[in-house]
């Protein structure tokens, strides 16, 4: 099942692996605008924090909520009371036995809030966190390594902008034990100057984690012996085709290693504009999927495509279970020029074939209706037609 939110609206796809194809099947609204989401290892529930905070909104609707996944056709239903959070969550994970939900928060205060889950699925209380935990500026996801006994924080920091300095970056690290954190770790190269960590995924089976760098457009690789993060990347690799001709806006957003631990892969989005006949049109960039083999022995990634995405802006993209499809994800439609025309591209689903090779091969592109709103969540979920019960791995975007 493929899961697709614009703003508060969520639908559910069928995803045929072998066509390649994915069907559209049913809709539901939920308390506010979708930021994230996760679901749980069983594949029983999908976990969802909402917001109505943005542009000239309050955010006084933010919440975190548990919908039952039916086994037999994939609908969402809401399952228990959407529990209410102090701010705005930008993004949400759970830890690999499926006993906690972990959102992040950046504004108007940084932090972290963890609900446990109750053995049905549920939503129960919240954990308390001891006093005086340092989150950052600027938390953008939240992780827990495959251990479960550490929680990573990747906090991007601010770009240096409007007489405003920058905010430096770091890598926060945590112990985490019942719900509660501790002992935290603070991993900033060169103070964290340049350093802006957006999204980071883990090796599923090697102690190495991969980090998508908002600032520089760059993919690191860090070393976690004994879950502890390294001071420095071990490798350090350019994300973009042709930097020389990067526009303004051009930014990585998510990234995932493949299911079998062989590949990486981190989106490149730009959605800069100009001006042309009155109206505004892509002004150019990198709208691609970057992908990387992974040195079975070492953990260095190295390059092997830059694919087209055929939209703009892919803010996530996943795989299913086995690793032979992926789908991106872009937020909005955009005008485009064509000689003296101009043409628009909606928001959409494009699906892409993964190759034993790693390299992406495009199939096709679905739009999606997102004209004044945004697309700006999707995941991918096994589920067994049928199942009762058992638990199942991770759903394979690990957003």
């Amino acid at each position: 099942m493929l899961y697709s939110a614009v703003d508060d609206e969520v639908t559910h796809y069928d995803v045929d692996v072998e066509a390649a194809t994915l069907t559209p099947r049913s809709s539901i609204r939920v308390p506010s605008f979708v930021q994230e989401g996760w679901a749980h290892p069983s594949r029983k529930h999908l976990y969802l924090t909402t917001s109505n905070r943005g542009p000239g909104l309050k955010g006084d609707m933010n919440h975190v909520s548990a919908y039952r996944i039916d086994a037999a056709t994939g609908g969402l239903t809401p399952d228990g009371a959407p529990k209410p959070l102090p701010h705005r969550a930008v993004n949400v994970c759970l830890d690999p036995s499926g006993s906690y939900a972990i959102n992040a928060h950046n504004l108007p205060k940084s932090g972290l809030t963890i609900h446990s889950i109750n053995r049905d699925g549920t939503l129960g209380p919240e954990v308390g966190q001891p006093a005086g935990l340092e989150f950052g500026p600027y938390p953008h996801q939240v992780r827990v390594a495959p251990s479960g006994r550490t929680v990573v924080v990747a906090d991007r920091g601010n770009k240096a902008q409007g007489g405003k300095p920058e905010d430096p970056g770091a890598l926060r690290a945590f112990a985490f034990e019942n719900g509660v954190l501790s002992n935290s770790q603070v991993v900033a190269p060169h103070g964290g100057y340049g350093f802006g960590p957006r999204h980071v995924d883990f090796h599923p089976e090697k102690p190495w984690m991969y980090v998508s760098d908002e600032k520089r457009s760059q993919l690191y690789m860090f070393r976690m012996p004994g879950d502890r993060i390294e001071s420095e990347a071990a490798y350090t690799c350019d994300i973009l085709r042709d930097r020389a001709n990067a526009k303004p806006r051009q930014q990585p957003s998510t990234i995932h290693v493949h299911p079998n631990g062989r590949f990486v892969y981190i989106a490149n989005r730009a959605d800069h504009t100009v001006d042309f006949n009155g109206k505004k049109v892509f002004g150019g960039g990198e709208n691609t999927i970057t992908a990387f083999a992974i040195d079975s022995t070492t953990g260095e990634p190295k390059l092997i495509q830059h694919a087209d995405t055929h939209s703009f802006h892919v803010r996530t993209f996943a795989f299913d279970p086995s690793g032979r499809l992926m789908v991106t994800a872009s937020i909005k439609p955009m005008n485009v020029r064509e000689g003296n025309d101009v043409t628009t591209v909606p928001a959409r689903l494009s699906v892409f074939r993964c190759g034993a090779d790693g390299k992406l091969d495009f199939v096709r592109a679905y739009g999606v209706d997102a004209a004044g709103k945004t697309h700006y969540w999707m995941t991918v979920v096994g589920v067994e037609r049928g199942a009762t019960g058992g638990d199942g791995p991770r759903p394979a975007d690990g957003a």
